[in-house]
Parts: structure tokens; sequence; C-alpha cells
């Protein structure tokens, strides 16, 4: 009995841990924001076929990405609570084996992006691929700055599902997504690094909230970051992306979020952080929801 149950639960702990290894949950903001770039790229009807298959290159790219950065990350995983069961900082998928599954994984979506999509699309993924393996992951071990950086391959899903709809990001509308996207991340990423800077301390990752302990410096980037989003969110319904309603609410939304960051910066508490946290993961959704609803044929 005790050998049946061990054989039936293995695959399901093996399956677990490559769903951790490949970031599973995060990566399907990925893919919503490609999907999303996709839409509002695509002139009249939508190719299901086209969009479905871009969703999949970009996953499998950033499930790529993401367990090279477990691979990279193991040791300082494992002295961080909230990343030390992840299976390759407990030994439960080797180092050698995690970048291969990376490998595999990149290359099969690379592939995937140029054959069904187009050669622009597939660039698009592969500088997302490098930015956030080779430039960001190693970049946290030195500078705080890192999370600036970082904030470039988190905004670029949405360019991939432009080129794959048109050909091209040659045009000011996908950078508009772009900015939106890479100015959201910032108060968000600094929210997490608040909450868990002693967690990123013990690592001895120099995250801006270990640098600046009293959090008057992380306060006010998120603020500034959080500020600076608003005028820029409302970029889409001034080139013509979207209509009106989005435009008022690009600024309705931005102004709540950066009500959260100031709160955030006066208090510089964990559950003001907290507060910043889910508004901002709030904030996302709905701005993309009042773009789709709201784009101009």
């Amino acid at each position: 009995m005790r050998q049946e149950t061990i054989a039936l639960s293995t695959p399901r702990s093996r399956l677990t841990d490559l769903l951790v290894l490949t970031k599973v949950r995060v990566n399907a903001l990925v893919v919503a924001t490609t999907a999303g770039g996709y839409y509002l790229g695509a002139r009249g009807n939508i190719d299901l076929v086209s969009l479905a298959v871009t969703c999949l290159g970009t996953a499998l790219v950033a499930s790529g990405a993401a367990a090279i950065n477990q691979v990279d990350e193991r040791d300082t995983d494992r002295l961080m609570a909230r990343t030390r069961q992840r299976p390759v900082a407990e030994g439960r998928i080797g180092s050698g084996e995690g970048r291969a599954i990376a490998v595999a994984l990149s290359i099969a979506g690379l592939v995937i992006l140029w054959a069904a999509a187009n050669l622009t699309a597939m660039l698009v993924a592969f500088a997302t691929l490098v930015s956030y393996a080779f430039v960001y992951t190693p970049l946290k071990r030195r500078t705080s700055l890192a999370t600036v950086v970082g904030a470039v391959p988190g905004a670029l899903p949405p360019l991939i599902g432009w080129a794959a709809a048109r050909g091209t990001v040659a045009e000011p509308a996908p950078w508009a997504l772009f900015l939106l996207m890479f100015l959201w991340q910032l108060p968000h990423f600094l929210a997490i690094a608040w909450i868990y800077r002693e967690d990123y301390a013990r690592a001895g990752l120099p995250m801006l909230s270990v640098v600046d302990r009293d959090g008057v410096l992380t306060g006010r980037q998120a603020t500034l970051w959080a500020a600076t989003l608003v005028p820029f969110s409302v970029l889409p319904y001034l080139i013509g992306l979207t209509g009106p309603v989005y435009g008022a609410g690009a600024i309705v939304l931005g102004v709540v979020q950066l009500g959260l960051a100031a709160n955030f910066a006066i208090r510089r508490t964990d559950s003001s952080a907290r507060r910043l946290f889910y508004g901002s993961i709030t904030y996302l959704p709905m701005l993309w929801l009042l773009m789709v609803i709201g784009k101009k044929s």
C-alpha cells in the first residue's frame, strides 16, 4: 500500500515542481498582456488560431526565462523564506536539468513565434528572454537599480502580441503599451520589496528596501512612479487607440493607485505596502479591460 501511495503521489509532485520552476501563475500575466497587445494591434476580425499560437510561444519563452532565473538564483533562494522551497533551491530538480528544461522551452517558444507569427515577434520575445535571464537576474546581486532594469522585460510582452498581429512595432501605439507596463511595475515591485525586505537582506540582495532601512526613499520612488504613470496611461487615448471612456477611466484608476502609493510613502508599514500591492494588481486588469472594450476599430 505504501509503495502504491508513493507511485501515485510522485507524478503530482513532479508536475507541481515543473509548474513552480516555470512560474506558471506569474507568467499568466505575461500571456494576458501578450493577448491584449495582439487584440489591440489586430485589424478586422481576430485570427484566434494565430492569437493562441502567439500566446503559446510567448508562454514557453517566459517559462524558459523563469527556469533560468531559478537555476541562477538557487543559492539566494535557499536563504529566503518565500523561495527556499523552490524545486532547484531544494534540489528536487538539479541545476543541469533545470537549465536543460529552460533551454528547451525557450527554443521551442522562439521557433513557434518565428514560424507561426513572424520574425519581429520572435525578436521581441528573444529580447525579453535575454534582458530578464541574462541582464536583470545577475544585476539583482549588484544594485537596487535592477528593479528598473527588470521592468523592461516585464513591459515587452504586449509588443510581442502587437508584432504578431501587425508584423512591426515601428508605431507609437505598442510603445505606449510598453511605457504603461514599465511604469506600472515599479510601484508594484517596490511594494513587494518592502514587504519582503528582511528576506532580501538575508539573501544579500541590495534591493532599495534593504539599503533604505527607514523606507523614505522607497516610498518616494513608489509615489514618483505612480504619479508618472497617471499621464502616460492616457497615451492610448491620446494617440487614438482607444476612446474617451478609457481615457477617463485611466485617470481615475491612476489617481487611486497614486493615493495608495502616497499612503505607503507616509506610513511605510507592511500593511500600507500590501494595500499598494493589491491596488496595483487590481489596477492593471481593469486598465487593460478598459483598453480592450474601448478599442477603436
